[in-house]
């Protein structure tokens, strides 16, 4: 299944006769818990499954999942940078996938490759399991690129009382609103976009936020997306600030608990989407035999 152009984690489906056998496919993805996670899950549920890495250089990553597929692999998890990849690749695209605009999972049924996206249905089980109300809030969305439109959908599902998506450029912003505006108005929704220095005018953003999620990649370096005269606007103590990236504070959680807030990093978000793509792979009957809380215990304690 290698070949030239990619590097084969221990992954290779004919290297593990008579077991199921999965993936992440990610650029880079040494750093990835997605193995670790599903191990535990295939524990929990008493299931015979093999989960690997799976590298494909920036080009390859079509001719990987087809070469894992024919080799009998099962099923993969996609991350950055191969959500849009996946997307085209895949034969069959579930509703929420193609309202999400990319694909974090894949399987093979009937000779068909099925993209779905959990990414959304994972956020908002974190939160719920962290107690933070959706219904009826107030919800700021930073960013508006893959990451963020993945999870739109599954927020307004909650029926917030409204839901603002900034942006640096606000164009974006308003592709998204105008994207969702149909689902946000069946929810009754407020659906709005800013462009992120509006967050600073105390005209146009006179209330804070019970919710604040950074889906931008600034989180992966040193920087936040909002200034300081942002934060004094959109945080207040009562407010939850959920920081996408995990693994570190990020100076956008620090500006969150610096004005009395909560935060959480993004690390429930990927146990639980991880948790939806092992149901969707080995069957909903599993749902009461996995506890993706506990899994994520384990993996704070670690």
């Amino acid at each position: 299944m290698n070949t030239p152009q990619s590097l084969n984690l221990h992954t290779d489906p004919a290297d593990f006769a008579g077991i199921d056998v999965y993936a992440v496919a990610g650029n880079p993805i040494n750093h990835s818990k997605s193995p670790l996670i599903h191990a535990q899950f295939a524990a929990q549920a008493q299931q015979k499954m093999h989960y690997g890495r799976l590298q494909p250089e920036l080009g390859e990553f079509k001719n990987v999942v087809k070469n894992f597929f024919a080799a009998g692999g099962k099923g993969m998890n996609v991350t950055v940078p191969f959500k849009l990849d996946a997307q085209e690749l895949a034969d069959v695209l579930t509703p929420r996938a193609q309202l999400a605009g990319a694909v974090n999972t894949l399987r093979i049924e009937g000779g068909k490759i099925f993209g779905d996206n959990t990414d959304g249905a994972g956020l908002v089980r974190d939160l719920l399991a962290q107690g933070i109300a959706l219904h009826g809030a107030r919800i700021l969305l930073l960013g508006a690129g893959g990451a963020a439109r993945g999870v739109i959908g599954p927020l307004l599902e909650h029926a917030p009382k409204c839901l603002v998506i900034a942006n640096r450029s606000s164009a974006k912003a308003d592709e998204l609103v105008g994207l969702f505006a149909g689902l946000a108005a069946a929810n009754q929704v407020t659906l709005e976009s800013r462009a992120m220095a509006q967050l600073e005018d105390s005209v146009i953003t006179s209330h804070a936020f019970d919710l604040v999620i950074n889906a931008t990649a600034a989180g992966l370096g040193d920087e936040s997306p909002i200034s300081n005269l942002a934060a004094d606007k959109i945080f207040t103590p009562k407010s939850f600030a959920y920081e996408m990236v995990y693994g570190k504070p990020t100076a956008f959680m620090q500006q969150a608990l610096y004005r009395g807030a909560r935060v959480s990093d993004g690390l429930g978000m990927l146990v639980e989407q991880a948790a939806d793509a092992f149901l969707i792979w080995r069957g909903t009957e599993l749902s009461q035999s996995i506890d993706p809380r506990a899994v994520l215990a384990e993996l704070r304690s670690a």
